[in-house]
């Protein structure tokens, strides 16, 4: 077994899906739209097949907690394959106003990581 694919809802569809494609170098399925619902998503894939699926609906509710501190998907994490990767890629976030959540640092639990949040408010691990 493995995840097909994880799911974000986001409020700014386009804005979103270019952002993941050019930050991760992400390619965007056709867009899905679904006018009986206010449904519509793309589906942005890793050159592994990896997939993450971006939606938008015009009737989702938004919360007033961080999204990385309510119950539910706490964050996801993007391996990019080298420790000079994790700290190019975190400079290169903070120099564009990305907020910087956790500082890049070597985890209790082995990981070299550091921790973003998107446009939206959405908490990515960059890992090794």
């Amino acid at each position: 077994m493995k995840i097909e694919h994880l799911a974000i809802w986001v409020h700014d569809l386009e804005q979103m899906k270019n952002w993941y494609c050019h930050s991760f170098a992400m390619t965007a399925g056709e867009k899905y739209e679904n006018h009986t619902k206010g449904f519509s998503s793309y589906f942005l894939s890793f050159s592994s097949g990896t997939r993450l699926e971006l939606m938008k609906r015009i009737d989702i509710l938004e919360s007033s907690h961080p999204r990385g501190m309510i119950s539910g998907l706490a964050h996801f994490a993007i391996s990019v394959g080298s420790k000079e990767k994790v700290l190019s890629m975190t400079e290169n976030f903070r120099d564009i106003g990305i907020s910087i959540i956790g500082e890049p640092r070597t985890t209790g639990d082995g990981y070299f990581e550091s921790v973003i949040e998107d446009p939206e408010g959405n908490w990515i691990e960059i890992t090794i």
